[in-house]
């Protein structure tokens, strides 16, 4: 049985940060700055014995005035071991429940084109794509860049739906900020 705990900071000190090989790697830094800006948005499932095996992290984004303001999925990792029995869905869950508290108007995130696996479980979820990203991932070992899909879960306030209409062309990721 797991559980969804709240993020600490001891927590970054407690396990390995990069649980499965397609999440991304980010700086001590960068965790503490998400953890004290958005603690509500950075969860983890802890098995018994407090083993730790995942986590989600978001934070809140857009124009506070406008019908962009909405929650982003950073990261949402889960160990090898652990994957397939759902944790993920019940982490994006509570990221969705914790944004619709907060009025937020759609959940978004960024996802590898090529990780058929997540696009499918995010489909699941109710996510669709709102945009392909070009050279989203930068790649390793003199690979290419690796384009991302951009996709969205339209929550409650946006009763019209328009968060997420599908764009049809390419963007760069400095052209969806």
């Amino acid at each position: 049985m797991t559980t969804l705990q709240a993020f600490t900071c001891d927590d970054l000190f407690c396990f390995n940060i990069n649980l499965d090989p397609l999440t991304e790697t980010y700086g001590i830094p960068f965790y503490l700055q998400y953890l004290t800006h958005w603690p509500e948005y950075f969860i983890l499932p802890e098995a018994p014995g407090r083993k730790l095996i995942g986590y989600i992290m978001g934070k809140a984004e857009g124009s506070v005035t406008s019908e962009e303001w909405h929650g982003h999925v950073t990261a949402l990792s889960v160990t090898p071991e652990f994957q397939h029995l759902g944790l993920a869905a019940k982490l994006m869950e509570s990221l969705v429940e914790i944004s619709e508290r907060k009025g937020r108007f759609f959940i978004d995130l960024f996802v590898r084109v090529s990780n058929q696996f997540a696009v499918n479980m995010y489909k699941q979820l109710g996510y669709s794509v709102h945009w392909t990203v070009i050279e989203y991932y930068s790649a390793t070992s003199g690979e290419p860049d690796k384009d991302a899909y951009n996709m969205r879960k339209s929550l409650s306030r946006d009763m019209e739906k328009k968060s997420i209409i599908l764009l049809p062309h390419l963007v760069r990721i400095e052209d969806t900020e």
